[in-house]
Order: C-alpha cells, then structure tokens, then sequence
C-alpha cells in the first residue's frame, strides 16, 4: 500500500493539542484563584423561598378535573336530576332536605346536633339545659343558608355572618380582606365546573385565613351553594347525607376532587331516595286523611312533610291549631300507621312519618 501524502490539516491539528495542554498548565499553575463553587461548603442561612404562583394552585385543579371528566359529568347529572325534581317538587322538600343535611354536617363539624334537637331549636328556639347553644346556633345558620338567600359569591361576610370587632388588634388582616382574596380566587377558577371549583374552595378555605370555630361548617355549606349555582330548583349540593367520611379527604387535587364526587353522588342519590318516600307518603297520607274534616289535619301532614320531627308544641306553633287538635289528629295517624313516636316516652314525644 503506498504511504499517505502529508495532509495540511496535521499540522494544525498539532497545534490544537499543543494550545490546549497550555491552558491546562496555565490553569494550575493559578493557584492564587477560588477553585469551583462547588467544592466550597455554603455557610449561608436559606433565602425566602417564592409562594406558589396562583395560576399554578389553578393549573392543578384544572388538570384534576380533566383528570376526573367522565366521573364529574355522571355527578353533574346526578345533581341535575335532583335539581329537576325539588323545582317540580313543594318547597317543603327543600327544607327538609336542609334540616337533614345540616343535622349530617354537624357530626362532620363534631357537634353533634340530632334531627329531634334541631327541629325544637329552629322552631321554638328550644334547648336542653346541658345542649351546646353555639352549637345550636350553627347548625340553625347552617339550615338557613341551605334553605335560601343571596349566595356567598354576592358577600361572603354577610353570608357567613361575620364581621371584624371594633378593637380589631393591630397589624390583624381584616375578614374581608381575607373573604376578598377567597372569592377573586374562586373568580379567578370560572373555567372549573362549579362542582369541582366548590371542592376547590372547600380544600382552600383554611389556607385563606378563613377558619375558625365552626369553619368545617361554613366551608361545606359556602361549597354546597357554589356546587349548586347554576340550579333552579336545588338551593344547594347534598354532601353529607349518608355520611361525611370523605369530606376529611387529603393529598393531591386529583384525589381530593375523586373523594368529592364520590361523596356526591352518594349524598344525590339518598337524597332522591328520601324524596321518593316522602312523596309516596304524602299521597297515601291524602287517601288515608280523606274522612278527616277541618283545617288541622291537611296543615299537619304539610308539617309532617317539611320537617323530619314533629312533637305537639311545634305542630301547634307551626299550624296555628289547638293543642287538642293538634294531639288527636296525630293519634289518629298514628293508628293508621301514617305515623310513629320515636322519643318511647310519656312527656317530650315527637313523631315522624312512616315513610
């Protein structure tokens, strides 16, 4: 084989080699210069760390709720259907599913608030001598804001009933600072569903400054109108009916919003249930009540409807009726199983329908 021919690039090549062995020489023998950065311990204490970026609180509910689409629009029409039927429906049906929702969120709250206790409270303001009052009260405002009124997105402080104190202390944010900086988030998130934007202010509430005693309360009853605010007929989204487990949820928003809408559709769907029982009962209340005469009894099975509890007292109240009609109307239900007591005592009796 005949020898290669010198090329011109061998010389230069050469070069090269012999510039950079140079600079590595050169550069140890600068011994007077720092060495890397990394090969220094850093004694420096930790500077601020940057706060989550609003838009990024946002961008995980958004893809949380791509996540859970098939999922949300199963609840979505869940919640329509019973939006449907209470718009079709007398509104003693939205009380009542009211004072059972409110009574549910109470064990969620630990209060602890029953049907029976519940029912004298808000309708002859009546309590124990060892009950709770504040308590009481809660769960009363919870009933209210369930049943109707201006939603929290027109003012939450008066939604939530609450105000600053004169002697505010100093450097203190106000409320409605706080219910402010709430609100243009949930304003900031109207590309979410109202179902999965209440989840989100549910799960945001306490990180806005907004807890306090009873705050569980308010949270879920300020989500339940934000998840139904698109309705016409249902005031509000059930959550705790059946149990509200699932409302403590935690980690990310992906699972947070799947433990929503499963607590959702449950709480829907016995809420439709109890709908059904209750308007079954009606119409065998008005066949059974036909021989019955006077004012009294079509008042009293509109009461039977509305509330979960009745006793005498609060029948009377709320019919305007004697309290000897009032007692034998409800023993004649009674034997016609129309109606049953539940307290098994001889004073304090309350009774519920037999649905």
């Amino acid at each position: 084989m005949a020898p290669r021919s010198p090329s011109p690039y061998d010389g230069f090549g050469n070069l090269l080699c012999h510039v950079e062995e140079a600079r590595q020489a050169s550069g140890d023998d600068l011994w007077f210069l720092p060495g890397p950065l990394e090969e220094e311990p850093d004694h420096l204490p930790p500077g601020p760390r940057a706060e989550p970026r609003e838009t990024a609180v946002l961008d995980d509910w958004l893809w949380a709720e791509a996540a859970q689409a098939a999922r949300l629009a199963r609840v979505a029409g869940r919640l329509g259907a019973l939006d449907d039927r209470l718009r079709r429906g007398p509104d003693g049906w939205r009380h009542r599913l009211a004072l059972i929702e409110a009574a549910d969120l109470s064990w969620f709250a630990g209060d602890r608030v029953g049907p029976d206790r519940l029912a004298l409270w808000m309708s002859m303001r009546l309590s124990g001598a060892q009950e709770d009052t504040g308590a009481l009260a809660r769960i009363g405002w919870a009933v209210r804001r369930l049943t109707g009124g201006p939603g929290p997105r027109v003012d939450l402080s008066a939604f939530l009933d609450r105000r600053d104190p004169e002697n505010i202390a100093d450097g203190a944010e106000p409320f409605a600072d706080r219910a402010g900086g709430w609100l243009d988030l949930m304003a900031a998130a109207e590309n979410l569903h109202p179902i999965s934007r209440a989840c989100m202010g549910f799960h945001l509430w306490g990180l806005a400054g907004l807890g306090q005693q009873g705050d569980r309360i308010e949270a879920a009853v300020t989500a339940a109108r934000i998840a139904a605010s698109e309705g016409k007929g249902a005031v509000f989204a059930p959550l705790a009916m059946g149990g509200a487990g699932r409302l403590r949820a935690g980690g990310t928003p992906g699972d947070r919003l799947g433990h929503w809408l499963d607590r959702m559709e449950t709480a829907c769907l016995t809420a439709m249930r109890h709908l059904d029982d209750i308007e079954a009962w009606t119409a065998r209340a008005e066949t059974r009540m036909t021989p019955l005469s006077g004012r009294t009894p079509p008042a009293l099975r509109t009461v039977l409807t509305e509330w979960p509890l009745v006793s005498a007292p609060m029948a009377e109240a709320l019919t305007g009726a004697s309290r000897a009609a009032i007692q034998r109307n409800l023993a004649w239900m009674e034997d016609r199983g129309l109606i049953r007591e539940v307290t098994g005592q001889g004073r304090f009796r309350m009774w519920r329908a037999l649905i």
